[in-house]
């Protein structure tokens, strides 16, 4: 029996790397440290053992040769073939992914455009005012979740970074950090809150307006209630960021996948830099899948573009709304689905699932999951971030290494894509 310290969590965006992981005889056998979705990462043995093809509406056993060899003939005879998922491995996978699709003149997208998308495109237009979660940590005293249960999403958030974690500067962070927590209604988070702000839904946006205009001293523009909140409360939430030495705000889906989606966040980066003119304020998106953020970081330097990119042209084309996985399933666009490093079966429209039913899908994953009911080809793969070390990205941006914990006889991720890429180009 080994223990293993400082292991890396390949769940959440947090990627806590303070895990101490006990092996017995090749397998993980506890796990101090983590949260409840780290242990049931790190201590689920379910998986599948052998590649599975689809024959006559039933899946069969067939060798990792079989299988390859009919994924490289599907993506090279399509026409427009769909990269999806890549959030749930990491980055070297995900650069190899790139290079396949390009050779292949398809579209590659990852999960980002079905969450952090618009958080990216209103970065894109008025920039970042971020830091890293260390600064937070050592530095902020007041904290602010937007649209988010870090409570329930990411568990060590609080304990790691923020209510519960004391700094070089906050040595009792639970007395002297104050947390608010804006939401549409009274969730976990909100309960540990010293202010709860509850909005109506859709009504970000103008409560975020509202804000900026108290901010800028012009409150006797705001109306009694602004989208469900008073304006007392609008002053004193005000009050509290002015008075804060550092502020940090953090914010989840319940901004970006709601009524205004990307204009939202480029009000809150605004009302962060209005904020910013009286004291110190950061903002940070909370990334959900553990290396998606590696996926946008990984794009970006081999095309150009964070997401949703369209090789068909020759050259990459990047128009979110147009070449997103869930805008080309809608429009039945694609004639092959590649799936990796994610579980689109459990998360995407009706209607693109709908149209996955009907196209040839191959899944590259270690389980059997939602999208393995429309898997034509599945191939097992080692974990990663369990039985592969690789580099991933934390939520703001930090690159780590994650361990190879444990040995396997499984393939990895870039194993898979480099077999199938020699046969594809010959």
């Amino acid at each position: 029996m080994k223990t293993t310290a400082n292991a890396t969590c390949p769940f959440c965006g947090c990627l806590c790397d303070d895990l101490s992981v006990t092996i017995e005889d090749n397998r993980i056998i506890s796990v101090d440290n983590g949260c409840a979705l780290a242990n049931a990462k790190f201590l689920d043995d379910k998986r599948l053992q052998h590649p599975v093809i689809r024959e006559n509406n039933r899946l069969r056993e067939s060798s990792y040769e079989e299988a390859i060899e009919i994924s490289a003939d599907l993506l090279k005879n399509a026409d427009r073939p769909l990269f999806f998922g890549w959030s749930g491995t990491q980055v070297e996978a995900q650069c190899a992914g790139v290079n396949l699709c390009e050779v292949l003149g398809g579209v590659i997208d990852n999960t980002s455009s079905i969450c952090h998308g618009p958080s990216i495109l209103a970065i894109q237009e008025v920039g970042h005012p971020g830091c890293t979660l260390g600064q937070v940590k050592n530095r902020a005293d007041l904290v602010i979740y937007w649209g988010c249960n870090p409570s329930e999403s990411h568990p060590r958030h609080l304990s790691k970074y923020t209510t519960y974690a004391s700094g070089f500067f906050v040595k009792n962070a639970h007395r002297e950090r104050k947390l608010i927590v804006v939401d549409v209604r009274k969730t976990e988070s909100a309960d540990l809150a010293d202010e709860f702000v509850q909005i109506n839904p859709g009504g970000d946006y103008a409560v975020l307006s509202a804000l900026r205009a108290i901010v800028r001293g012009r409150s006797d523009f705001i109306p009694e209630t602004v989208s469900g909140v008073p304006k007392a409360q609008l002053k004193r939430i005000v009050d509290i960021c002015k008075e804060a030495k550092f502020g940090a705000i953090f914010f989840g889906l319940g901004l970006t996948m709601s009524e205004n989606k990307y204009k939202n966040v480029r009000n809150a980066i605004e009302l962060t830099r209005e904020l910013s003119r009286h004291t110190k304020f950061t903002i940070t998106p909370m990334r959900g899948h553990w290396n998606v953020y590696g996926a946008n970081e990984a794009f970006t330097w081999l095309t150009g573009y964070p997401y949703a990119v369209d090789f068909a042209r020759g050259t990459a084309y990047y128009n979110p709304g147009e070449t997103s996985a869930v805008d080309i399933l809608a429009r039945r666009e694609c004639d092959v689905m590649f799936v990796i490093g994610s579980d689109p079966g459990a998360h995407l429209p009706r209607k693109c699932l709908e149209y996955m039913s009907k196209i040839p899908v191959i899944l590259v994953d270690p389980h059997v999951n939602c999208t393995s009911v429309f898997a034509d080809v599945q191939i097992p793969v080692a974990i990663a971030g369990i039985e592969t070390s690789g580099t991933a990205y934390r939520m703001d941006g930090v690159p780590l290494m994650t361990k190879k914990l444990i040995e396997t006889d499984f393939p990895t991720d870039t194993e898979i894509i480099n077999r199938i890429h020699e046969i594809v180009v010959g």
